[in-house]
């Protein structure tokens, strides 16, 4: 959404206005140019109407004055009147040649032709009476006149007949104008009303097209304001400066979730780290409060001790020296109370002192081999890893056993793990037993159990936190008799 908004070319508030304004103004300026057109159209018409009747009332005063100039000149005889007949007969003429009634009927134009049968009649005999009276012939255009006037008399008679029958005709005419007028008038209001309403309506879906995305911004700020970021994205569907605001509102609002996640996120895998941390520390504590309360187990000290004193009195100083010298480095690892966190080569080492006083107190009946890459002994692990496991090894798996005892340790890479691998050739896991260690359900140590305390799930517990993972430890065994292998998994760094 917001790449759409970007890539198109934004029409501010502003513009829009004015567009809509100037459509308005100019719709309602051609709307009313059409009325005032249409308006004069139908005054123009109705000022036709009666044209024609102007025109017949004034060839009936030209008729009169020129039947006027006749009498005058024929009376006087002077030139001067003689001229203004002449000049009434043209001005007749004109007005006569100009008598054409559009829209007229077949009597109206049979009696304009009547007409000027007659003025054609009329004039000869008027040219007659002139020429007679400049001959002195006084009967003769005496004679002439009186035809004149009889024709003038019928030419009076025709017109105020046409007169009426136009001014009828006109009358009906102007009747329907005047409703065609009125008409016009009532449509001209009804559309200037309706463009009004129209441009309120557009007015009113403008602004609120306006001002609904703020609305709605308002309230979605305001309820973001209150602490709820669970607010729908406001809707973006044009391209000027609320579009812009909305979708950059969206966009922090959406940043703001991601960053609350991701804060929440953090904190919970903080916490889970901090959890694992406390549960490690709490684990090796009490493995640790467990040696030294018993301070290693009695038995197992005495007897060390009793092998101790044993080889002083029937071997050399050295051998009884380097004995010892194991037993120290032994007790110093196990109850260094500092040292939480620790290598796979120190583990390795608390293994082979552990071995070495085991073989000095059983006569060395127990084989150790080792298969170690010691390109993988520098990964660090918690402290107290292995040792807990051999030492289960040799009090479980070779208790009672009479065949030869080995235990090998091996070092090797598999995948993006260090596995470390403890196997024994002793008695042997049922598989309910592996599930019992695995699973933690191991039952209760008998009186008289020589371990010291430290068990398979307090090792596997401790490496879980450690290394944040659940797939650190596999236990298989054959059967009875068939010995043990115990697997640890160590994520290379």
């Amino acid at each position: 959404m917001t790449g759409s908004v970007k890539n198109k070319k934004m029409h501010t508030i502003g513009e829009k206005l004015i567009v809509t304004y100037s459509i308005a103004t100019a719709f309602i300026f051609i709307v009313n140019a059409i009325l005032f057109m249409t308006i004069n159209q139908a005054t123009d018409r109705i000022n036709e109407v009666y044209s024609s009747n102007v025109k017949i009332n004034t060839l009936t005063e030209d008729i009169d004055n020129l039947q006027t100039a006749l009498s005058d000149y024929l009376g006087t005889g002077s030139s001067s009147d003689l001229s203004a007949y002449y000049a009434a007969e043209n001005t007749y003429s004109d007005a006569l040649a100009g008598l054409t009634i559009s829209g007229a009927d077949e009597k109206v134009n049979g009696m304009i032709d009547d007409i000027g049968g007659l003025t054609d009649s009329y004039l000869d005999v008027c040219h007659d009476a002139l020429s007679n009276a400049r001959g002195g012939n006084v009967e003769e255009y005496a004679a002439d006149y009186d035809t004149a006037n009889e024709i003038y008399g019928f030419l009076k008679s025709s017109l105020y007949t046409l007169n009426g029958l136009q001014l009828n005709s006109n009358s009906e005419s102007y009747t329907s104008l005047q409703h065609t007028l009125s008409a016009l008038e009532v449509f001209s209001m009804l559309i200037l009303i309706a463009v009004l309403i129209s441009e309120l309506i557009f007015t009113l879906f403008l602004t609120r097209s306006l001002t609904a995305p703020l609305e709605t911004l308002s309230q979605e700020a305001n309820e973001i304001s209150a602490g709820n970021f669970d607010v729908p994205a406001i809707p973006v569907t044009g391209n000027d400066e609320v579009s812009v605001v909305s979708t950059a509102f969206n966009e922090m609002v959406s940043s703001i979730r991601g960053y609350i996640v991701k804060l929440k996120t953090s904190m919970e895998h903080e916490n889970e780290l901090r959890e694992n941390e406390l549960r490690m520390d709490a684990e090796l504590k009490d493995a640790e409060l467990k040696y030294l309360q018993a301070q290693i187990n009695p038995h197992f000290l005495f007897n060390t001790l009793n092998a101790g004193t044993q080889l002083a009195l029937m071997e050399q100083a050295d051998t009884t020296y380097r004995y010892l010298q194991n037993v120290a480095s032994f007790f110093r690892s196990k109850t260094n109370r500092e040292k939480q966190v620790t290598t796979l080569a120190d583990e390795i080492s608390l293994v082979d002192n552990y071995v070495y006083i085991i073989n000095v107190r059983f006569s060395g009946s127990i084989a150790y081999e080792k298969m170690i890459d010691d390109d993988l002994t520098n990964v660090s692990m918690p402290s107290m890893i292995l040792q807990p496991i051999v030492e289960n090894a040799i009090n479980h798996g070779f208790r009672d056993l009479t065949r030869p005892k080995k235990v090998i340790l091996s070092v090797y890479g598999l995948g993006n793990s260090t596995a470390i691998s403890i196997r024994d050739n002793g008695h042997g896991m049922t598989q309910e037993q592996i599930q019992q260690i695995l699973t933690g359900n191991v039952p209760v140590r008998a009186k008289g159990d020589e371990t010291n305390g430290v068990g398979i799930g307090n090792v596997v517990n401790r490496l879980q936190l450690f290394y944040n993972t659940e797939d650190v430890i596999d236990i298989t065994s054959a059967g009875p008799e068939e010995g043990t292998e115990v697997i640890l998994y160590i994520p290379k760094p």
